[in-house]
């Protein structure tokens, strides 16, 4: 018989909308980041570094990208025999057939790949934060305090605290109560969505409120076992934590990695981040080249200027282009004499010479102004801007464009132009 202490679900299914065309053709898990890393790849390292060897991983949304980039997950040493990582999307059964409908939906279809390990704990994981924890401390923690789920939380600033699923806990950490998203909260320790629970608990859980629709833990399955008078354990986490839920949360991340002192470190010694890199050459700089502060992937070739920008591999700057404060993801080529400021640019971009993105003064965007704001231009994946193309702030490009999608080769301020599928 197969046995683990503790096996992890990684649910990596989340659409990811608030990331606009970023995640129009892939879930949001499998979104560059940091020049050479997908947003997966903190969770899976947290999990191998913390002695977790057995991850369901849960994809539902656009998964190819994920299920490619995991593949039998070689590249976290989780090409196992008995564990590993294992891809669990929704599947056809004999009957009632449906999608994963919420978070705690998800892991209730794969009630039977958990059983077969007959684990002892259950850790629940999202795969779109950005952080590193040690889950064995975590666990430390759960069996010290002899409860039956422990709730990993992190102080906030209490005007932010709405925001979120918050726990009141008395002395010995013991939750007393929780609101989810509280007009007037009375606790500052918000849910991090990181959850250890006894697998009994978890499994009568599950099964009692399976039929609930779009099941949820936050919502349904905590409070559940909450008013089932089991006890319920807050575990304070004091590290790095970001939600890169947003465009504007999504660049400021990659933008603290390149901090004279990164809060954030990628170069730690003793918790490595691991991913699944492309075979690729070194970095080229050229002698006109100019690079300050900034991250180069493999394979990158700087003919240009780049300042305080992450870069991913595979790009090409081209001569006299100037790059500042963007970020550049894989394979994009920036065209000679281009100017890029404050930009998210999507892999396989074509930018043509000469063309400006970033220009001119802030104005709202005209389609989706909670998505493009804080003056960020975005382009997604596989788009082609022609030569000469002006582009105010808080505008998104998507698409195979040409010359006659520009009146006055300009596109302004807030400006909106999607060429493929459906409107983001």
């Amino acid at each position: 018989m197969i046995k683990k202490e503790m096996i992890a679900m990684l649910l990596a299914g989340g659409q990811g909308s608030r990331l606009g065309v970023l995640t129009s053709k892939m879930a949001k898990p499998a979104v560059s980041f940091g020049g050479k890393y997908r947003i997966i790849d903190f969770p899976l390292s947290n999990c191998i570094n913390s002695g977790v060897d057995t991850v369901g991983v849960l994809t539902q949304y656009q998964p190819l990208r994920l299920n490619t980039h995991i593949g039998i997950g070689i590249p976290w040493d989780l090409d196992r025999n008995i564990g590993g990582v294992t891809v669990l999307p929704p599947y056809e059964k004999l009957s009632n057939s449906e999608w994963y409908t919420g978070t705690a939906n998800a892991i209730y279809q794969n009630l039977e790949y958990m059983e077969s390990f007959h684990p002892d704990y259950v850790l629940i994981l999202s795969g779109d934060h950005i952080y590193k924890m040690d889950y064995e401390i975590m666990l430390d923690f759960h069996k010290s305090c002899g409860g039956e789920v422990t709730i990993a939380v992190m102080p906030v600033p209490l005007e932010e605290a709405g925001r979120f699923g918050i726990m009141i806990a008395d002395e010995n950490r013991k939750i007393t109560e929780f609101e989810e998203k509280p007009k007037h909260p009375r606790s500052n320790l918000a849910s991090m969505g990181i959850y250890i629970f006894n697998w009994e608990t978890l499994k009568k859980a599950l099964m009692s409120m399976a039929s609930q629709p779009a099941l949820d833990f936050g919502k349904h399955v905590i409070p559940y076992c909450h008013r089932k008078g089991a006890s319920l354990y807050a575990y304070e986490f004091s590290g790095y934590w970001k939600d890169v839920g947003t465009l504007h949360s999504y660049w400021e991340a990659n933008m603290e990695l390149i901090d004279i002192v990164p809060e954030f470190n990628l170069y730690e010694e003793f918790w490595k981040i691991y991913t699944k890199s492309e075979i690729q050459p070194p970095q080229y700089f050229s002698g006109d080249s100019v690079v300050e502060r900034s991250i180069i992937g493999e394979g990158t070739e700087v003919y240009g200027q780049v300042y305080n920008s992450v870069i991913g591999c595979g790009v090409v700057i081209g001569k006299n282009a100037v790059v500042r404060d963007s970020i550049v993801m894989n394979h994009t080529c920036v065209g000679e004499n281009c100017e890029l400021y404050k930009a998210i640019v999507a892999e396989d971009v074509e930018i043509g010479p000469g063309t400006r993105l970033g220009i001119g003064e802030e104005a709202e965007n005209d389609t989706a102004p909670h998505i493009y704001n804080h003056g960020i231009v975005t382009v997604g994946e596989r788009s082609v801007i022609p030569a000469g193309i002006t582009v105010g702030k808080n505008s998104v490009i998507f698409g195979p464009t040409t010359q006659e999608d520009y009146p006055n080769s300009c596109l302004a301020g807030g400006g909106t132009l999607i060429k493929v599928g459906e409107q983001q």
